[in-house]
């Protein structure tokens, strides 16, 4: 790994008296600073039917577009709010002179979030702008999802859809922000060329007062059951290639086994592609989160080849199951693996991510992560296979034209509408 991961630096941390955990780096001489802010409940959260919940709560931190312009006009920064399964993330950058009224936004955002009936209308109908599931690629991901997970939280797409949104009422978000929006659900990370004795005194007399929660929320859900294994269709009448998603339950972040399993994922992708090379937008990925997620086999293919790609996605989860992979198969996916980390850990934004997920998920530290992917043998790539693919059931999703798919897969498939068949997402 590259010296920006293998030397990446342990943070200073601190806790304030309401519960805030603090994460700082500080790099004299670095004219800028970056904060990100996570609030450890996310999506996973969202009301039953009311997928998008926490999402809009993100949403409602900097509701006006006037806080970003002035970030990036006045302190020559950014402001991103995003929303995942796991947390809301706030990541706010700019010159060290303006951390003081960075540090200000964040204590507006969390501590008098704007909730009135306006605010709230005013957020749903800008969300529902943003939506785009008319892709081929999301409709694809969304049914792969649901099928997998069914009734899951994972089934639903992080921030919502329009069905559910509309479904999401002012005293919802209220009672989410009462939840989850405390002090001690929080960490925030800081890096960049403060003081340490400046930023403890803006966090004491600007984040001090914010509130601990009563109670600690965990994140526990009955596990979704086995997926239908039957090839299912999405019929796109129109459309000259076919969409394929192939996906298994995978594993938590905190699973000791959860990096081999990117490693996996690697070898796993360079089959697959070797195998089908007309194949495009080839991906295979470990979708790892707080509880176990899915391992999703990922592509576009000509209409003519989906059959191809299907079966070749199954002989490479068997064979990866029954032997272990070349050692040279490894090690290309092990330098790739470092590659892409050694790349995160080289920004600020990237280097804080990295060490707020070691306190979120109690995943390996930056610093000795490299140690970690190298020790990865060809066997331990194959165990950890077996762990995910032998006897597993697989959710397998082809958006397409059902006529042609139907006739190439021998009438082997169902498609939204069937009897048996769960309902469209």
């Amino acid at each position: 790994m590259t010296a920006a991961a293998q030397n990446a630096p342990e943070p200073d941390r601190e806790t304030l008296l309401n519960g805030l955990r603090i994460l700082y780096w500080n790099q004299p001489g670095n004219p800028n600073v970056t904060l990100r802010m996570r609030i450890h409940s996310g999506a996973a959260f969202d009301l039953a039917d009311k997928g998008g919940m926490m999402a809009l709560l993100g949403d409602a931190l900097f509701p006006d577009a006037s806080t970003r312009e002035y970030m990036a006009d006045e302190l020559g920064g950014r402001l991103d709010v995003t929303t995942t399964y796991d947390a809301i993330d706030v990541t706010i950058s700019g010159k060290t002179s303006g951390l003081e009224r960075m540090i200000d936004f964040l204590r507006g955002a969390v501590m008098t979030t704007q909730l009135g009936a306006d605010n709230v209308a005013q957020l749903k109908n800008a969300r529902l702008k943003s939506y785009d599931f008319k892709k081929l690629s999301e409709l694809a991901d969304r049914a792969v999802a649901a099928r997998l997970f069914g009734g899951f939280p994972y089934a639903h797409p992080a921030v919502g859809t329009p069905a559910s949104l509309v479904k999401i009422d002012r005293a919802d978000l209220m009672s989410a922000r009462e939840r989850f929006l405390n002090a001690d659900n929080t960490t925030l990370a800081v890096i960049g060329g403060v003081d340490k004795p400046r930023l403890m005194r803006a966090l004491r007399q600007l984040l001090g007062p914010w509130g601990k929660s009563d109670k600690t929320i965990p994140a526990t859900f009955r596990q979704p059951s086995a997926p239908d294994s039957h090839i299912l269709v999405v019929d796109e009448p129109s459309s000259s290639t076919a969409e394929i998603r192939m996906a298994v339950r995978g594993l938590a972040r905190g699973d000791n086994d959860a990096l081999a399993a990117e490693v996996l994922a690697l070898v796993a992708r360079n089959r697959w592609q070797a195998a089908v090379p007309e194949l495009s937008n080839v991906f295979v990925r470990h979708e790892a989160h707080l509880l176990p997620g899915m391992f999703l086999f990922s592509a576009t293919a000509p209409q003519a080849s989906a059959s191809k790609a299907v079966t070749a996605a199954q002989d490479v989860m068997r064979k990866l199951s029954q032997a272990a992979p070349a050692a040279d198969e490894v090690e290309r996916a092990r330098t790739a693996l470092v590659a892409q980390l050694s790349q995160q850990y080289s920004q600020p934004a990237g280097l804080a991510e990295a060490w707020l997920d070691v306190d979120t998920f109690k995943s390996p530290r930056p610093s000795t992560i490299s140690t970690f992917i190298r020790a990865y043998t060809p066997a331990d790539v194959q165990r950890v296979a077996t762990r995910l693919f032998k006897d597993a059931p697989v959710a397998t999703i082809i958006v397409g034209n059902y006529d042609q798919l139907n006739s190439q897969f021998g009438g082997n498939v169902q498609t939204y509408g069937d009897p048996k068949t769960p309902t469209k997402p």
